[in-house]
């Protein structure tokens, strides 16, 4: 697959890694990085886990957004999507699972869970993740 960038995204992490500090090129993003407390941190900053649900969790929207506007569906405002992602032991060392909770108020169930499917296969989230990280989709249609 050959991929022509149109914007790229850099950051560079310092210090200890999940304990330590992070920063984007462009300084929209300066945080310092804290393990949570279930991994034996402080829990007093932001982690990989919980930034990757952020940056999932708004591009998986765009795409649920774009597979409607293409079948002709509007969403309202209400239109969300929460990502949960968790880490825990897997093998030799550590793996994630996804959640994606897809809120659509106001469509069928049915319409609903193809949108939240076909999101799900154009999202470059999705995409970058699909067999290496466990994913489950649930809608919500009230």
């Amino acid at each position: 697959m050959t991929i022509d960038p149109i914007y790229t995204a850099e950051s560079t992490a310092t210090g200890g890694g999940r304990d330590g500090h992070v920063k984007s090129t462009d300084g929209l993003l300066d945080l310092d990085t804290r393990p949570p407390k279930e991994m034996g941190g402080s829990g007093e900053g932001v982690n990989p886990e919980l930034l990757f649900s952020a940056g999932y969790a708004a591009c998986f929207l765009g795409a649920l957004r774009l597979v409607a506007n293409n079948g002709g569906v509007t969403l309202d405002d209400a239109t969300g999507v929460t990502v949960r992602v968790g880490i825990g032991k897997h093998e030799t060392s550590y793996g994630l699972t996804t959640d994606i909770i897809g809120y659509l108020p106001g469509l069928e169930q049915a319409q609903a869970e193809d949108l939240m499917n076909q999101a799900n296969q154009v999202c470059p989230y999705s995409k970058a993740t699909r067999g290496n990280v466990e994913a489950t989709l649930h809608t919500k249609v009230v």
